[in-house]
C-alpha cells in the first residue's frame, strides 16, 4: 500500500535529490506553491482524504483550518528548523505528529554571514551598483578593516559557534551573548561571554543566531539600537521577526548605526518573494503592509543589504535537508519519536 504525501514549497533545488532517490512505498506530488488557506481550495478531494503526509517550508501557514481540511493527516513534516509557521495546538487535538529538521546549514549560513558582513563593511554591494551606472568614479566606497573590528555573535548554536570561528581566522575580537556558554569557543577562539547590553554597546558588528521563539519578537529595536555604536553594523541570518524593522529605519535615519544587511524579514513573502502578493494591499495584514513600505525604502539605500532568505541554500544544505526530512518521516511511521517536536 502506498503512503500518499504531499510536498509544498518545491523548489528547482530539490529536483536534483529527488531524481536521485526513489522512496518505494511512496506516492509523492509536488506543489511549488506554500500551502496556505487560499491555496489549499485548489486541492481535489481525494487529496485531501487521502494524504497522510505533508510536507511544507516556512512560506507555508498551517492554520487549524488547513490542518483539519485533512481527513487522515499523520504527520507534518517541515523542512525547517522553526515550527511556528504550523498551528501546534491544532495538530495535537488531531494527535498529528511533527517533525523538523535540526542543525542544517550551519557552514551555508556562517559563510553567508561573512559574506554579508565583507560585503557591507566594503561597500560591494554599492559600489558594484554604482559601477553598472558608470558613477563609481565619483564615489568613495571606503571601508574597514575587519581584523581590526569586534564581532558580536547573539546565540552560539551551530550556526552562532560557526560564524565565531571564521571571526577568529579572520583575526577579530569576539564578545558573544547565549545562556549556554561553550568551552570550546572560549579556548579555541578566543570568544568572551558578556551580557547582550554590553555586546550591543561595544561591538562593530552585530550579528543574530537564535531561534525565534515567539517571545524574542523585535528583540532588536530602538532600545537596543540606542545602544549601539554610531559606526556599527546590524546582521541577521536568523528570522526577520526578531528585528523591528520600524525601529531599524529609524536607527539608520538618525545615524544610530552605520548599515544593515538582512537575509530574513517578518513578512517575506510580501516583501521580496512575489510581486504579485502586494498589488492588492487590503488583501495583507497592516502590519506586513507597513513591513512592505518600510522594506522598500531601506533597500534603496547604499547602506543596507536585503537577499530573500538564502543564506542556507548550498546543494549540500538542501540535499542534507531533504534527506533528514525522509529520515524523519520514516522514523515516525516505525513509532519512533527521534525528529518529532510534537
Amino acid at each position: 500500500m502506498s503512503i500518499n504525501m504531499l510536498v509544498f514549497d518545491y523548489r528547482d533545488t530539490e529536483q536534483a535529490f529527488f531524481g536521485n532517490n526513489h522512496f518505494q512505498n511512496f506516492n509523492i506530488r509536488f506543489f511549488k506553491e506554500s500551502l496556505n488557506e487560499e491555496s489549499i481550495k485548489s486541492l481535489t478531494q481525494e487529496d485531501l482524504d487521502g494524504v497522510m503526509i505533508i510536507s511544507v517550508f516556512i512560506d507555508s501557514e498551517l492554520t487549524e483550518d488547513v490542518i483539519n481540511s485533512f481527513k487522515n493527516l499523520r504527520i507534518i513534516s517541515t523542512r525547517s528548523t522553526g515550527i511556528d509557521h504550523i498551528n501546534t495546538k491544532a495538530a495535537e487535538r488531531r494527535n498529528i505528529k511533527i517533525i523538523n529538521v535540526m542543525n542544517y546549514g550551519s557552514t551555508s549560513v556562517a559563510q553567508y554571514t561573512f559574506g554579508l558582513i565583507l560585503a557591507l563593511v566594503r561597500n560591494i554591494v554599492y559600489a558594484a551598483d554604482c559601477t553598472k551606472q558608470y558613477r563609481a568614479g565619483s564615489i568613495s566606497f571606503i571601508g574597514r578593516d575587519i581584523s581590526v573590528l569586534t564581532l558580536g555573535v547573539v546565540g552560539t548554536g551551530a550556526i552562532g559557534g560557526a560564524v565565531c570561528r571564521l571571526a577568529a581566522a579572520f583575526g577579530m575580537k569576539i564578545y558573544a551573548y547565549d545562556l549556554n556558554e561553550k568551552q570550546e569557543l572560549k579556548e579555541g577562539c578566543n570568544v568572551e561571554y558578556v551580557s547582550l547590553e554590553y555586546l550591543l554597546q561595544n561591538s562593530d558588528i552585530v550579528t543574530l543566531h537564535l531561534p525565534y521563539t515567539g517571545i524574542n519578537k523585535n528583540m532588536v529595536s530602538y532600545p537596543q539600537f540606542a545602544m549601539m555604536k554610531e559606526n556599527a553594523y546590524l546582521i541577521n541570518t536568523s528570522r526577520g521577526e526578531m528585528v523591528d524593522i520600524k525601529a531599524l529605519k529609524t536607527a539608520l535615519d538618525d545615524k544610530q548605526i552605520k548599515g544593515a544587511a538582512l537575509d530574513v524579514l517578518s513578512c517575506e513573502n510580501y516583501n521580496v518573494k512575489c510581486e504579485e502578493l502586494v498589488k492588492e494591499p487590503d488583501s495583507i495584514s497592516l502590519e506586513c503592509q507597513e513591513e512592505v513600505k518600510i522594506t522598500r525604502e531601506i533597500i534603496k539605500y547604499p547602506n543596507v543589504i536585503i537577499t530573500p532568505h538564502i543564506a542556507y541554500e548550498t546543494q549540500e544544505s538542501v540535499d542534507y535537508i531533504l534527506q533528514k526530512t525522509f529520515d524523519g518521516i520514516i522514523d515516525t511511521i516505525k513509532g519512533g519519536t527521534e525528529y518529532c517536536v510534537l
